[in-house]
């Protein structure tokens, strides 16, 4: 299983629209193919270290996929290619 990361915080809008982009493009995906998990860096001082200049954040499979805004074409080609790895 394909695991994808969302990383970003409250109120934030490119957060917003990145998280609708990750939602659609998994829906369209086999179910279970991807995992996704959601993380705030206002709950993490490390989080907030590494990536605060930079949510929202999108890692696949720990690998650094997109920051600051998130193409759903360049997503979708992505997970489409871890999941039929």
């Amino acid at each position: 299983m394909t695991s994808l990361t969302l990383i970003g915080k409250p109120d934030c809008h490119l957060c917003d629209v990145a998280r609708e982009v990750v939602e659609t493009v998994v829906a369209e995906l086999p179910e279970d193919a991807v995992a996704v998990e959601e993380l705030s860096i206002a709950d993490d001082p490390a989080l907030y270290a590494q990536w605060w200049e930079k949510i929202p954040v999108v890692l696949i499979d720990g690998r650094l996929h997109a920051h600051w805004r998130v193409s759903p074409e360049r997503l979708r080609a992505a997970l489409d290619q871890e999941v039929s790895a």
